[in-house]
This record gives structure tokens, sequence and C-alpha cells, in this order.
């Protein structure tokens, strides 16, 4: 029938080697599902070294990039994908690795503006070479007490803890350097916690967290019960706005395209702090994205459409 969508070859790449892999893989499934039964041809790839052989046999329309962690969002595959000349869904190599590293991102998004809560990062070499650890007695002066540590990079809260300074600062930076070299410490920030995600440059509702045990650590994160989920989110007007308009914002400071989620902490007195900005969010069924899509009118399947479908619109022409 004139004027349908085509149907697309997609190659749904989930998976991998970091931290996050089982997530990715049940991310995956459920877009290859998705996809399939709207029409799709679609091939669900891991990242290993048959990929490049597997990508160009399936001579696909479009990647869907359903990975969580190092190589997946980190700007890895996205360099690879531009090199086979591949269209992939999400931020290109540039934005998604500004994004993996928290200290350059929150860096980049304040000094556009933004309200990011303060942080000083540390580094496993300047404690080690440089003596770095005997002014850790200072994070108080510039911070406060009340802190987060969690590692530059990384993702889906490992090795992210509440901390005391001066108290256990240091126990919080061992477990954070187990994941990383270098490490954020970050003034924390009480509140309503908010997650924004941004399709195509346009946000989607906030989706309220919270979770029952106190903090959305991975467990909550992926644990069916373990987190409470209000969307959109029970905040007033303003500050809502004021929500969507950062993530926005950031989505454009950063060079996001297709999907971006922004994390927010919401204060006391109504002003949003954003925390970090996500790539290639979950698409698992507890992630936030999904969530968001609902509670905008699209069930997953639409929210997998449109997202593949900017990415193939990027397609080179055979010849070009």
């Amino acid at each position: 029938m004139s004027g349908e969508p085509v149907p697309l070859r997609v190659a749904v790449l989930a998976g991998g080697l970091s931290l996050e892999r089982e997530v990715s893989l049940r991310s995956g499934r459920r877009v290859a599902e998705a996809l399939g039964d709207r029409g799709h041809q679609v091939t669900r790839l891991d990242l290993d070294e048959g990929l490049v052989d597997r990508l160009v046999d399936a001579d696909v329309d479009a990647c869907y990039l359903a990975l969580h962690g190092k190589a997946g969002e980190d700007g890895t595959i996205q360099s690879l994908l531009e090199l086979l000349g591949l269209p992939y869904t999400g931020p290109d190599a540039v934005a998604s690795a500004i994004a993996w590293d928290k200290v350059v991102c929150k860096g980049l998004l304040a000094r556009a503006g933004l309200a990011t809560p303060d942080w000083v990062a540390v580094s496993s070499d300047a404690i080690q070479d440089m003596g770095a650890a005997g002014a850790l007695d200072r994070v108080s002066d510039r911070l406060g007490s009340a802190l987060v540590v969690k590692p530059a990079q990384g993702g889906a809260s490992m090795g992210v803890r509440r901390a005391q300074a001066g108290e256990d600062l240091s126990g919080a930076l061992v477990t954070a350097f187990s994941y990383h070299d270098v490490v954020l410490i970050e003034r924390f920030v009480a509140g309503t916690e908010v997650a924004v995600s941004v399709v195509d440059g346009a946000p989607l509702p906030a989706v309220e967290i919270v979770p029952r045990a106190g903090t959305y650590d991975f467990a909550a994160r992926y644990t069916h019960g373990a987190t409470e989920f209000f969307s959109p989110a029970r905040l007033d007007e303003a500050a809502l706005d004021r929500c969507r308009e950062i993530a926005v914002e950031a989505y454009r400071i950063v060079g996001c395209r297709d999907v971006s989620r922004a994390d927010l902490m919401v204060d006391a007195d109504g002003n949003p702090w954003l925390l970090e900005l996500d790539t290639c969010p979950g698409m698992t069924e507890t992630s936030l994205l999904p969530m968001a899509a609902q509670a905008g009118g699209w069930d997953f399947s639409v929210l997998c459409e449109r997202i593949v479908r900017l990415a193939a619109e990027r397609r080179r022409p055979a010849h070009a």
C-alpha cells in the first residue's frame, strides 16, 4: 500500500563485555522483538570478534544500539560503525564520548550555565604518586559534608556511594576506584530524583524515581518492585518545565541526536540540578525511557520504531 513506511533491515547490537552485559541483552531482546512485531527484518548481534563480518553480510539499513557500559556507550562502537558507513541509533562518537566521561560532561554543561552539583575529580595516579590523599580533608570546605562518590566513567550506578566527608569518604573512594581510575566527588543534593528523556530533540514526560530502600542503585534499577515510579513526576509545573528545558539544553550542548536521558535532582526549593546525561538509555521492563514514552502516549514498539527510523534516515546512498 503506497505511503506506508518500508520495513527496515535492522541489526540490534547488545551484550558486549562490560559489567552491564546482562542488562544490555535484556534491552536488546525487547527491542528486537518490538521491531520484529512491526514488520522489520531484525538480526541480533553481540559485540565480539565476528561483529564486522556479520554486519557486512547482513547489509542492514540501520543498527539499533541496545548497549550499556564501556565500548557500547563511550564512542567505541559508534566510531567503528562510522568507519563502516552504517547508520546507528543515538548520539555520534564524539557526543557519546563526552557524555560517558562525567568530569568532562559536567564541566561542559557547567560552563554552558546549567546547574550541576559542584564537584572535584581525583585520580588514582594523583593519590599514589602526588600525595593527593593529604588534600582530601579539604573536600568538605569545597563541597560540604554530604557527598556522592562515583567513578568518572561507568553506568547503572555501579560503584556509586553516599559518603560523609572525614568519615566514610575513604571507603567510598576505594569502591569507586575499583571501577575506574578517576573518581568524581560531588556535593549531595537532597530532593526528588527525576529523569527526562529526549527523543529527536523533544522531551518526554518526566519520570519520578522513589527507591524503596532509599538509594537508586543497580539493584533498585533492575529489580521489579524495588522502586516506585511516577510519570509524570509529582512536581509543580514550573519545576517540571525547568527539568524539561534542562534536559533539552543538555542534549543540545553535548551534541546529541535521536535520544538521551537527563538525570536530575530537584531540591526542596524546586531547583533542578543536572547529575548525568545518558546517551544510550536502557530499554528493559524497568527502564526509564520506555516509562516516559508510555506516559507520552507511545507504546514500546512505537518508541523503538521512531528511534530506528531516525537512524535509517542517515543511511548513505549506495554510490555516495
